[in-house]
């Protein structure tokens, strides 16, 4: 059911992007038939969304932990723009390719690309704001509210992803939510843990002992899951006392 669901949401922001495009007539498809340009927008959304999918949690990611939000911006839309304008060549190229021909394209749909990228960044910061702890809350309660009601009471020990879903791992057991680590992460800002590999978050309190193996750095959890430390994110563990 939430693969549907996800599946559902995908499809509805393709086609909706696609019917808005499509009526504005936007890079002067006004002259095709209506249909006619609701099918070139539509892939076209539908190529931009998937390599969006990919293109994210990479620019998102703690390699670029502290670029500022404006460059993380422009650097998605840049990589995006690249299979969206293959698409719109494929579309409506008469004549032989050629290098300029790409580059001039390629700048029409970086705006556009720049534009939607810009959009889905503000949407996602108004609902990370309209998400954020009431007075008395604090981040890890707010998170736990997402969990099942049992689930409430419970102490956070760590979140491991899992494709788009997240295992919560508390002191009452593990869940799965429908989420993004990277939100997950910035929800769980103030709370005392931190990030030490791309698919884990472990809470300080959450982590009994270290382990070494083969000369890798395992964090064991209370439940005897190892979570594994990465380079990109040994020395935060390190200064966080985690490791040694």
């Amino acid at each position: 059911m939430r693969i549907a669901s996800d599946i559902v949401r995908f499809c509805a922001i393709v086609i909706g992007l696609g019917l808005i495009f499509a009526w504005l007539g936007v890079y002067n498809t006004g002259r095709l038939p209506f249909y006619q340009s609701f099918v070139f927008w539509t892939s076209t959304m539908a190529v931009g969304a998937g390599t969006s999918v990919l293109v994210s949690p990479f620019v998102w990611g703690p390699r670029f932990e502290d670029v500022p939000a404006i460059f993380k911006i422009g650097i998605a839309a840049a990589i995006i723009s690249v299979p969206v304008t293959l698409t719109l060549m494929l579309f409506f190229s008469i004549d032989p390719w050629s290098l300029s021909t790409y580059v001039m394209q390629y700048a029409y749909v970086l705006v556009i690309s720049l534009i939607v990228t810009t959009g889905a960044y503000v949407r996602d910061a108004m609902i990370n704001k309209s998400e954020a702890p009431e007075s008395g809350e604090t981040p890890v309660t707010t998170f736990l509210d997402r969990l099942p009601v049992k689930f409430r009471t419970a102490e956070l020990h760590a979140i491991s992803s899992e494709d788009h879903y997240l295992r919560v791992h508390t002191s009452l057991g593990e869940e799965l939510i429908l989420m993004r680590l990277a939100d997950a992460v910035r929800e769980l800002s103030g709370a005392d843990g931190l990030q030490v590999h791309r698919s884990w978050w472990v809470a300080k309190s959450g982590v009994t002992e270290e382990k070494r193996v083969d000369g890798r750095s395992l964090l064991v959890l209370p439940s005897g899951t190892e979570v594994p430390v990465s380079r990109s994110y040994r020395n935060k563990a390190k200064d966080a006392g985690l490791i040694r």
